[in-house]
């Protein structure tokens, strides 16, 4: 039996999973460097959830933002500015978590949802930034 979990990892394309991601510039402590649209895609190596789960977040202000969250998951998580990423997707059959890094444009990390499923995620940037204002 295979598992979809969107309501869980709903936009951890992350670290989410897999996020689409263009090259990052240099940012403040808030992470904001990272800011844009991401594409992430989640790979499951353990477990009963689906083989593989695509998703587009946005970061601004080092904030990972889902662009569209399936079923009502609620997404929070943080970009440091050395690019480290955490992330936790909660929806109604449970959460999951993700960590990982973005550097220069790319990123990749692991995610869970315990004990259903594990893997790991890469993600890309877009080419969608977010103005920065000063």
């Amino acid at each position: 039996m295979t598992i979809t979990v969107p309501t869980l990892i709903a936009a951890a394309a992350l670290t989410a999973g897999a996020f689409s991601v263009a090259a990052a510039a240099p940012g403040n402590a808030n992470g904001d460097g990272h800011n844009g649209t991401w594409a992430v895609e989640l790979v499951t190596e353990s477990g009963l959830c689906s083989a593989r789960y695509n998703y587009a977040v946005a970061i601004h202000d080092g904030e990972v933002r889902p662009i569209s969250a399936a079923d009502g998951a609620k997404v929070s998580g943080r970009v440091s500015a050395d690019g480290t990423v955490g992330i936790t997707v909660a929806g109604a059959g449970g959460s999951g978590t993700g960590t990982g890094r973005l550097t220069g444009g790319r990123g990749a990390g692991t995610w869970a949802v315990s004990p259903i499923c594990t893997g790991r995620w890469t993600a890309r940037r877009g080419d969608n930034r977010t103005a920065q204002a000063e």
